[in-house]
């Protein structure tokens, strides 16, 4: 057994056979139920004697992804009030080892996801030297819905109070307060690009990488508002934080579900605002678009997959069933004139299919062009495409959103990953992937030159990973002046 000390008392854990010590379930803030429901977080409770921290702990309440995702996405329900709590993974259980931290946001379009998924295990991290953090945050309405009296973005506050919490404890684990990186997929990585554009986690950490997604995706109040009127309207109460507080959870999770598919299905902008374009009901609520500076004070590593949207078109079988027009019209909703974007897409895939070009339009609009404003915008960054394809759907898939998980946390074996990455992943690559983020955690540079607007070098991630100066420069500059 191994026990570590924390402001609220001792946790804990045991070792592994390799060393590891795991710290699991650990609360950085009090349950946010009952008179703390749509409340920013409180600190926890303390505890006497010795916590036990060796399973994981309750999981945020959500709503289970809807088919084909179910399966494709892992994700895992543990009950319990006292969810806002964090796993710590560590080589090195004792104050002074002073070692780098790792801090993963996990990602879910803000409405699932778990920091206690295996796919998420941080063994692989801390046998490479490195102190490894997962956490939950709150999700959906209790996490970001815009309420009348009471803070905006409260999942992002959690992700603060989690930060705070670490910067406070995480020596007695053998991390190093001052040489905390937080990463993040998906919802975790346009988490970072808000607290990066906001200040909101000012100090908090000295590096950040975001995977698949950077500042461009939020909501400003208006389209917020529409989006707490439909739901109020949907459980038939009023939009008022005494109202919503009233919606049994049993109710509350089925109906942000079928919002988010009915914002998918009625993609009108009178209904839902903003987030016709992104499909996301809950994210973040900002006054608009704001990028960090070159004196935000923080080393960056971003990037994004090369063919991200296949996810959500390639195993619902979209990718068949867009024809020209809707591709023309995804075009000019994006901003981008079809006329002119067309042929430029059309000339490095000669044979692709109205949905395969929608596929790598998406991409760049959700995914890539925001990666590159944010590269762009503080000079010393890194930038990245993963662009291994999966075999699955018969070579569909493609390198699609989250295939890069498995490779960064070097768990190819986790049956949890097999229905993206199909039998044989190569890894080879995963080592290397997971290499860059242990080097980049440790020293700010992940092994290749950094990003600028003369080169933009980029490191390609395929079997065999290459940087490449201005990756497909054409479609990127079709962006300009639009995203």
């Amino acid at each position: 057994m191994t026990v570590c000390t924390t402001e609220q008392g001792a946790v804990r854990s045991s070792l592994s056979a390799d060393g590891v010590a795991a710290f699991l379930g650990i609360p950085y803030a009090a349950p946010p139920f009952g008179p703390r429901r749509f409340r920013a977080p409180d600190p926890p409770q303390p505890w006497a004697g010795v916590r036990d921290a060796t399973a994981y702990g309750p999981t945020v309440p959500h709503a289970p992804y809807a088919p084909p995702f179910d399966t494709l996405i892992p994700e895992d329900v543990i009950p319990g009030e006292d969810c806002l709590n964090l796993n710590i993974w560590t080589p090195a259980p004792e104050p002074g080892a002073d070692l780098p931290v790792l801090v993963w946001l996990h990602g879910g379009a803000f409405s699932n996801g778990s920091g206690s998924a295996s796919a998420y295990d941080g063994s692989a991290f801390a046998r490479g030297g490195v102190v490894c953090v997962t956490l939950n945050y709150r999700l959906g309405s209790d996490g970001f819905l815009h309420l009348p009296g009471v803070p905006d973005n409260r999942g992002l506050l959690d992700q603060v109070a989690a930060l705070r919490w670490i910067r406070a404890n995480i020596a007695s684990f053998g991390g190093d307060p001052d040489r905390v990186t937080v990463f993040g997929e998906s919802a975790g990585a346009m988490s970072i690009g808000v607290l990066l554009a906001t200040g909101l986690a000012d100090g908090l950490f000295r590096r950040a990488i975001l995977q698949s997604g950077a500042c461009h995706h939020f909501l400003r109040p208006s389209s917020a508002a529409l989006i707490t009127d439909r739901l109020a309207a949907k459980l038939g109460i009023e939009p008022t934080l005494e109202a919503f507080v009233e919606v049994p959870l049993a109710d509350l999770l089925p109906a942000q579900a079928e919002l988010r598919a009915e914002v998918g299905a009625r993609p009108d902008p009178a209904l839902w605002g903003e987030a016709v374009l992104n499909m996301m009901p809950f994210e973040p609520v900002t006054s608009g678009l704001s990028l960090p500076g070159p004196d935000c004070g923080v080393d960056l590593l971003i990037g994004s997959n090369r063919e991200e949207y296949r996810l959500f078109l390639a195993p619902t079988r979209l990718l068949d069933a867009i024809r020209d027009s809707g591709l023309r019209a995804t075009m000019a909703a994006y901003g981008l004139n079809p006329d002119e974007a067309l042929p430029v897409y059309g000339a490095t895939r000669p044979t692709a299919t109205p949905g395969e070009l929608l596929s790598a339009v998406a991409t760049d609009w959700f995914y890539r062009i925001p990666a590159i404003r944010l590269a762009e915008s503080v000079p010393g960054s890194h930038l990245y495409e993963f662009a291994w394809r999966s075999p699955q759907f018969d070579g569909r898939l493609g390198a699609c959103h989250a295939l890069e998980l498995p490779f960064v946390f070097n768990r190819l074996h986790d049956p949890s990953y097999t229905p993206l990455l199909g039998p044989h992943p190569p890894q080879p690559l995963a080592d290397a992937m997971h290499k860059a983020w242990l080097s980049f955690a440790k020293t700010g540079n992940p092994g290749w030159p950094a990003y600028d607007t003369t080169t933009r070098t980029t490191m390609v991630f395929t079997e065999a990973p290459t940087p490449e100066d201005d990756p497909r420069d054409q479609e990127r500059l079709l962006w300009e002046g639009v995203r």
